[in-house]
C-alpha cells in the first residue's frame, strides 16, 4: 500500500487509501506522525477510501489529539457516504474538522 504525501508550503496533503484498517494503519500513523512533524497544517484527502475500520478511527483520533496538543491543524475532506456514516455513528464528525 502507498499512501501519497505531499508538502507544501508547510501543508502536508495525504491521500487516504482505499481502506483504513488493521492492515494499513500501522503505516497510516507512520506517515501521519512524519507529516504532523513536518507541517503546521495536514490535509487528509478521502476520495479514493471507501472503508475505515475501528483500527483506521483509532489512528485518526491519535493524529487529532497529537496536531491539537502541537498547536496544528487536521481537515479531512471528500469524505464518501459510506465513510462519513462511520463516522457520524461513532460521534467523531464532533472531532474532526470535516470540510
Amino acid at each position: 500500500m502507498d499512501i501519497t504525501t505531499t508538502l507544501i508550503n508547510g501543508k502536508s496533503l495525504i491521500e487516504i487509501p482505499n481502506s483504513l484498517d488493521v492492515i494499513t494503519s500501522p503505516q497510516m500513523k507512520k506517515v501521519l506522525n512524519e507529516a504532523i512533524s513536518a507541517a503546521d497544517e495536514v490535509e487528509l484527502d478521502f476520495s479514493k477510501t471507501e472503508l475505515v475500520t475501528s483500527a483506521g478511527l483509532r489512528v485518526l483520533l491519535q493524529a487529532q489529539k497529537s496536531v491539537q496538543a502541537h498547536g496544528k491543524s487536521m481537515t479531512m475532506k471528500n469524505i464518501s457516504t459510506d465513510v462519513m456514516e462511520v463516522f457520524d455513528m461513532t460521534g467523531v464528525t464532533k472531532i474532526f474538522n470535516i470540510i
